[in-house]
């Protein structure tokens, strides 16, 4: 009768022991289901699909620490070329410049006014002047914020009598704000100014 009775306990703990550890290898692998379902989602939600020109292509997401450098030279960059660069055409000229005027503050518009009021743009017109601007380097300082940045660059100066070379160096800093159509980088740039703006050579037609 006793021996039935052990017989019974040891079947009963093994029966128990088996049960606990199905049990626990379901919690293992419910667990380990959840964590790569967890690192699929992740992987897929870092992708981004671009159409372009009739074609998609994969791109991964990253975070914008990553690429703050690159996208503050590109905004200090497309600034100086859009409110450098001009045609004797008065409307593309203030519809560079209102693009321009999105990526700066005031320090830009005050630039912009003193220009149109020193008659410069009316001198572009009227003289049919083209002005190109090549930004050679951008040097931006991310140890402390705002980011102090300088700016070289040169520009192209085409008269009908004469093509001038001529410096261009700026300074100015940079604070984020929200992204925007007109504003994509989510830069502003602010306390700007023209260190140098001086000819390099001066060629005669």
């Amino acid at each position: 009768m006793f021996k039935k009775l052990r017989n019974i306990e040891t079947a009963f703990q093994h029966v128990r022991a088996f049960t606990i550890a199905i049990v626990a290898c379901a919690f293992l692998a419910v667990g380990f289901t959840i964590y790569q379902s967890h690192r699929l989602i992740a992987t897929i939600q870092s992708r981004v699909y671009i159409l372009f020109n009739g074609k998609v292509l994969d791109a991964l997401a990253a975070d914008r620490r990553d690429n703050v450098a690159v996208e503050a030279r590109d905004h200090i960059k497309s600034f100086h070329e859009l409110f450098f660069t001009l045609s004797p055409d008065d409307k593309a000229n203030q519809a560079n410049v209102g693009k321009a005027l999105y990526l700066a503050d005031e320090t830009a518009k005050r630039a912009y006014d003193n220009l149109s009021e020193s008659g410069y743009y009316a001198n572009i017109i009227s003289g049919n002047i083209s002005q190109q601007l090549q930004v050679d380097s951008v040097q931006v300082d991310l140890r402390s914020y705002p980011y102090s940045f300088k700016c070289y660059a040169t520009q192209n100066i085409v008269r009908s009598s004469s093509t001038v070379t001529r410096s261009l160096v700026t300074a100015g800093e940079l604070r984020n704000i929200e992204r925007s159509d007109n504003n994509p980088h989510g830069f502003l740039i602010q306390r700007w100014s023209t260190l140098e703006n001086a000819d390099i050579k001066v060629v005669n037609r």
